[in-house]
């Protein structure tokens, strides 16, 4: 604590200063998906290309096809410290609609919220700008003590993550043997509440598919041909509604191979959340789970694979009405994958399963969306550990380990590239409102993220 103690002092002296430096910033307009702010996100490159190689890192504007990288390299107290990579984005959703922003989100303020507490007011403040300058800002404090960090480290800021990342995986794969580290640590995650850290350890996958069903060569009338001729709608919901039973698994033959039972300590801290069906779904008007039966709500959305139908069409779905069987139907169906399922294999799987409910004188077709494995961070990671210990110190509350229901398609993109896991640590908190009109990011967050990364750094080099 002797040499981590006078770098968390200088974070506490230096806040007011940080928060300036991250207010310049925020007020670079660093819209991705909008061509009319190519140069706004040029401009964000170089603005943080300029402040890295202020506090003393190797750090260059990287040119791709679409928005520019930016990579910086720091040697370590050692030459053979641990080598981490730190990955943020500097660009922003568009900021639509404009009318419902209460100020000009570009222009960043600190006010009071509705809860007392705080803000960071402006486009980006939480995604991902206040985040990645926590890091940024804890390495400015460790060097100004030190003249050095603990840790080697490589910082890689990308400018197209709002708009589908493009050029990430060119890029990664053009300067893998550049940005290969021991791990990547990666900020673009939440914590549970404004008072728990948090360490997301795994990520559930996805497999996208649409699949058109098709009988009749035209539409036809119901009164004529009703009784007698196939009706896609009819044949389409029936093999979707077999993809589930009364339990609510997943009947798809091979669908659990690489599944594992949830750890019993995870289970356990994840009880002692409190977080009871009636409160996950009470807000949405539900109250009933329609997963697997047995489970907990919060093992059902971090750790458990799901099969969800996320559009159905067919027919006629004009005003009014018109009684015909439709020629076709269509459906979009999305697979969450958890541990070690195959995305390959559940999409062949399910192929399968449909394949074999359609009958002979009809035809099925396939539309693959996307598709990427689950990401799960051994429990036993040196490296978690570490980094979970050193959140509890400054949080001094137990650090949570939860899961992502959704995905951070960057972190498979790190473990396929570059051979490397991803620590995801982050600070942001559920009522942000990222991606929304008025977008914030609690004083707090920033101030004690900047501290956590301090820690963890310091952690990690031991």
């Amino acid at each position: 604590m002797t040499q981590l103690a006078p770098v968390l002092d200088e974070i506490d002296s230096s806040l007011d200063a940080s928060v300036q430096r991250l207010f310049e910033l925020l007020r670079i307009k660093t819209i991705s998906t909008d061509p009319a702010f190519a140069g706004e996100c040029r401009k964000g490159a170089e603005w943080l290309v300029k402040e890295l190689k202020s506090i003393g890192f190797d750090a260059s504007v990287r040119d791709t096809p679409g928005h520019p990288m930016v990579v910086a390299h720091h040697a370590g107290a050692t030459s053979d410290a641990p080598h981490v990579l730190f990955y943020g984005h500097y660009d922003v959703q568009p900021v639509d609609p404009i009318e419902l922003w209460h100020d000009d989100p570009f222009a960043p303020a600190i006010k009071e919220s509705d809860k007392g507490a705080k803000i960071i007011t402006g486009r980006g403040s939480s995604d991902d700008k206040g985040q990645l300058m926590t890091f940024v800002e804890a390495c400015r404090a460790y060097k100004k003590v030190h003249g050095s960090l603990p840790c080697r480290v490589t910082i890689f800021f990308e400018g197209e993550e709002e708009s589908g990342s493009p050029s990430l995986k060119p890029f990664l794969d053009a300067n893998k043997d550049e940005l290969k580290t021991d791990i990547a640590l990666v900020c673009d995650t939440s914590m549970y509440d404004p008072q728990t850290p948090s360490i997301c350890v795994s990520l559930r996958g996805l497999v996208g598919e649409e699949v058109v069903v098709k009988a009749a060569s035209r539409d036809l009338h119901s009164g004529y041909y009703g009784g007698a001729a196939a009706n896609p709608i009819r044949i389409l919901a029936k093999a979707l509604a077999d993809i589930h039973d009364e339990n609510g698994r997943v009947t798809i033959p091979g669908f659990y191979d690489g599944v594992e039972e949830t750890p019993t300590q995870m289970l356990e801290a994840w009880e002692k959340l409190g977080k009871t069906p009636e409160k996950f779904l009470g807000a949405i008007g539900l109250g009933i789970p329609s997963g697997e039966k047995g489970r907990s709500i919060l093992e059902l959305t971090w750790a458990r694979p799901t099969a969800e139908f996320n559009g159905i069409t067919g027919g006629y779905t004009g005003a009014g009405f018109k009684t015909v069987i439709p020629a076709e139907a269509s459906a979009k169906v999305s697979f969450r994958l958890v541990h070690k399922q195959n995305p390959d294999k559940i999409r062949d799987a399910f192929r399968a399963f449909i394949r074999a409910r359609i009958p002979a004188d009809c035809t099925v077709e396939f539309h693959p969306h996307g598709g990427s494995p689950a990401i799960q961070l051994p429990f036993d990671s040196p490296e978690l550990t570490k980094t979970r210990n050193a959140l509890a110190e400054e949080w001094n509350k137990p650090t949570l380990l939860l899961g992502g229901g959704g995905s951070i398609p960057v972190v498979g993109d790190f473990q396929t590239y570059l051979g490397i896991t991803s620590l995801m640590v982050g600070f942001a908190l559920d009522d942000d409102r990222i991606h929304s009109p008025n977008e914030k990011y609690n004083l707090n967050s920033f101030h004690k993220g900047q501290r956590s990364w301090a820690r963890i750094l310091d952690a990690l080099a031991k």
